[in-house]
């Protein structure tokens, strides 16, 4: 059974890079999808592609969501924890883009990475990167801190991040790249540091630097007005907590 469905290749494709995020483990208070998300839905990225939930999701921990079809009181449908890849073109980009979304999958790692391996290869795709954001010992006061590497180093400059020294627990997006950068690929990968004692609630001054920090590897312009206004509410509003809560304030 091939997991991975292609509905309309996209022509002519200019070096595009594909992005992903994946919920859960790998993305502190939604950071990274979010992320993800907001460049699909800024550029006006189309569905073309996505992979079968059925062999690696447990649904009992992922369940499936009902709700009525578009149009209809009486019929509805089950929107199942799929991987979702959509694309964008655009003249206004110096090159194409990829955004791949997904809950980070319970089972069968390999064979799941190999399915988005073979997209980027169906895509021509010249660069995989993938978005995180993790948990840390940083205040909310403080810009947010960037942190990832890359396979090249002129990227890493790029993207103004030094090798990893990490060792230890990982996730799927660990994998990923590992397993897409020993097939050829280059690849890259870029985490938000979120404060540990505020984790509960979205970020989007993580989500904001995100996305500040990939557009330029596409050429890429963008109103983030929304992002910035959401973040002086998001400071405002832990302005108002804090003072409320003693041993944070401390």
């Amino acid at each position: 059974m091939d997991v991975l469905t292609i509905q309309s290749r996209p022509e002519g494709l200019r070096r595009p890079i594909l992005i992903m995020a994946f919920g859960g483990w790998n993305d502190a208070a939604e950071s990274a999808t979010t992320a993800v998300r907001y460049l699909a839905t800024s550029f006006r990225a189309d569905k073309f592609a996505e992979i079968d939930p059925e062999e690696f999701y447990h649904f009992g921990l992922s369940r499936p969501n009902v709700r009525f079809k578009p149009g209809s009181e009486t019929e509805r449908e089950i929107i199942w924890p799929t991987t979702e890849f959509s694309v964008t073109q655009s003249s206004d980009l110096a090159r194409d883009l990829i955004v791949g979304v997904a809950i980070e999958p319970h089972l069968r790692w390999k064979t799941y990475c190999q399915a988005v391996v073979d997209l980027a290869r169906r895509c021509e795709v010249a660069l995989v990167l993938t978005l995180g954001a993790l948990l840390a010992e940083v205040p909310h006061t403080r810009p947010v801190r960037l942190a990832g590497s890359a396979s090249d180093p002129e990227l890493a400059v790029r993207l103004g991040v030094r090798p990893s020294r990490y060792e230890g627990p990982t996730g799927i997006v660990g994998v990923l790249n590992t397993i897409c950068r020993e097939q050829g690929f280059a690849t890259a990968s870029l985490w938000a540091n979120v404060p540990h004692y505020i984790s509960g609630i979205e970020n989007p001054k993580a989500t904001l630097a995100l996305v500040r920090r990939v557009l330029p590897l596409f050429g890429a312009t963008l109103d983030v007005s929304d992002l910035e206004e959401a973040g002086k509410q998001f400071d405002s509003n832990l302005k108002e907590i804090v003072a409320q809560n003693a041993k944070i304030a401390n």
